[in-house]
């Protein structure tokens, strides 16, 4: 399999890829400044093109970081989001000497939705001196990467997406509470890009709770199979967060792990997350 990103030059920026698979740098966009309908088709090709994007040295405002997202699509609301807080499209993830960082696995937001998330824009608001990275992989890559055979059987199966795995504790509330208003959604396990009809592996540690009509000792062994290949290096790119950093993902085609190494040092950060709609497979 060969790796295909390499650096370009788009009509309003330049993207300088930081691996060979996954992620590249934009330089020459200031996103204080509203973009025009031309620079925004460029920022979702170059999306489309290297999985995640990134952007430095960009101050802008949580009025401003909304107003970007939103020319992606509408925005949705994190369950996770006080109800008091002024501006309810933004996810405030902050961690220090007493709250650990818990977002070290490997996955894709919101996957528990009927329709999860295109993509994510985190911005850096208070980081380490060094450590708390956030890793990114390529699962089109992922998916290539499979044997033939591994391939053919997984194609058809179907897991269910649960978001009580990681929220029933973080919201102190009962799985059952959270099924209410969040029941657990069916999802390929191999899905079908809708804009770039590339194939990805569509199943995550976080929110992946088993694939349908397996025991769950079959449905486990597939499970770890599928998610060893994230864990690759050559399919990844690692990001260094300073303020003013800006990360775009594509939430379809990409996985990301946030690495929990700088505790008890400060790491805030900001999310607005961007409606998808339902994950499909096409043969």
């Amino acid at each position: 399999m060969n790796a295909t990103v390499r650096s370009q030059s788009y009509r309003h920026f330049e993207a300088r890829a930081l691996s060979p698979y996954i992620g590249a740098e934009l330089h020459g966009i200031d996103l204080a400044r509203e973009q025009s309908d031309e620079a925004i088709a460029d920022v979702r090709q170059a999306l489309l093109d290297y999985k995640v994007i990134f952007f430095r040295d960009q101050h802008i405002t949580a009025a401003q970081h909304i107003a970007f997202a939103r020319r992606f699509g509408d925005l949705e609301i994190h369950p996770a989001t006080p109800k008091e807080q002024a501006h309810k499209e933004i996810l405030r993830i902050a961690h220090g000497p007493e709250n650990k960082g818990k977002e070290n696995a490997w996955h894709s937001d919101v996957t528990w939705r009927a329709e999860p998330s295109l993509g994510s824009i985190l911005r850096a608001i208070e980081v380490p001196e060094v450590g708390g990275d956030t890793l990114f992989v390529d699962m089109y890559a992922a998916y290539e990467a499979l044997e033939p055979e591994m391939k053919r059987f997984v194609e058809g199966l179907t897991a269910v997406h649960d978001i009580a795995r990681v929220f029933a504790k973080a919201l102190n509330k009962r799985p059952e509470e959270l099924h209410e208003k969040y029941p657990p959604q069916h999802h390929p396990v191999i899905r079908t890009h809708p804009e770039t009809g590339r194939r990805a592996i569509y199943v995550n540690t976080g929110f992946t709770d088993h694939i349908l009509g397996l025991t769950r000792k079959q449905s486990d062994w597939v499970l770890n199979e599928l998610y060893a290949m994230a864990a690759v290096p050559e399919f990844q790119c690692r990001f260094r967060w300073a303020p003013g950093s800006i990360a775009f993902w594509d939430n379809r085609s990409s996985q990301h792990y946030a690495a929990s190494d700088y505790y008890p040092q400060v790491r805030v950060m900001e999310r607005v997350t961007i409606k998808g709609d339902r994950p499909y497979f096409t043969a």
